[in-house]
């Protein structure tokens, strides 16, 4: 329950807050691949199941998820990524309009919607908004879910050779470490306004920390530019008398 007494579900965001963020284009041809993964990782977790029942085996977690899959898992899977590709990226269906757009039922669809979010198909936040009511205060109440497609990284040992993404080669990672290394580099030689400006580039929040590092820059050169000790300034008076005195002498 919400303060104000609205049944809101655990882990929900107010829509029209978040949106902008969680939303993503996706790329040419992102939607088939995520599609024909999910097909092949269908087939994969039938023989899963096969090789459990036959060897007596437990399955892993991963495992697990994959042989729950289902052809009206996939389907469900299947109308989201359409809806991306159409509305580019942006996709907040009702239970019912997938209930509909795949003729299964709402139970059914909500089986699949836990399924596909176990293994890491879709990503899926729940929503409330506010509507209007008697009496003073704000009023909230459920709204649509709002979901993102993916290919998760668990599902590709399962999947053929020829749909993993290739190895990088080794030269290459090479010099993505190099260039790590010299990032690194270059930002320890950068005293506090630079780096401030080189880590967040532009905005209201990298101005004021441009301004702070400014204020720490100049109190350290205050004080790197600060007299001789006690102890050396003593010494330094005492040793130029010794040799006035020497010169005096001679």
């Amino acid at each position: 329950m919400h303060r104000t007494g609205a049944p809101v579900l655990r882990d929900s965001v107010e829509a029209g807050t978040f949106e902008d963020v969680f939303f993503a284009t996706p790329a040419k041809g992102e939607t088939d691949s995520i599609l024909r993964a999910a097909r092949r990782a269908l087939d994969a977790g039938k023989r899963l199941r096969r090789d459990a029942r036959a060897d007596g085996r437990q399955l892993s977690g991963v495992e697990h998820h994959l042989a729950a899959l289902t052809s009206g898992t996939v389907r469900v899977l299947e109308e989201i990524l359409t809806l991306a590709r159409l509305n580019a990226g942006r996709v907040y269906p009702t239970y019912e309009y997938l209930a509909e757009a795949t003729s299964l039922g709402r139970a059914t669809i909500a089986r699949a919607l836990h399924v596909l979010a176990a293994i890491g198909f879709v990503v899926r936040q729940r929503r409330f908004k506010r509507v209007e009511a008697q009496g003073p205060g704000p009023r909230y109440e459920q709204t649509s879910n709002v979901y993102r497609a993916y290919l998760p990284s668990c599902v590709l040992p399962y999947l053929p050779r020829w749909m993993r993404p290739a190895p990088v080669p080794d030269d290459m990672l090479q010099r993505e470490a190099d260039r790590v290394d010299d990032t690194k580099h270059m930002l320890s030689r950068l005293d506090c306004r630079d780096l401030a400006l080189a880590v967040i580039a532009n905005g209201p929040l990298a101005k004021i920390l441009a301004k702070l590092g400014a204020a720490v820059d100049k109190r350290e050169r205050e004080y790197q530019n600060d007299l001789q000790p006690l102890m050396d300034s003593y010494i330094y008076p005492k040793t130029r008398v010794g040799l006035v005195s020497q010169r005096t002498n001679a």
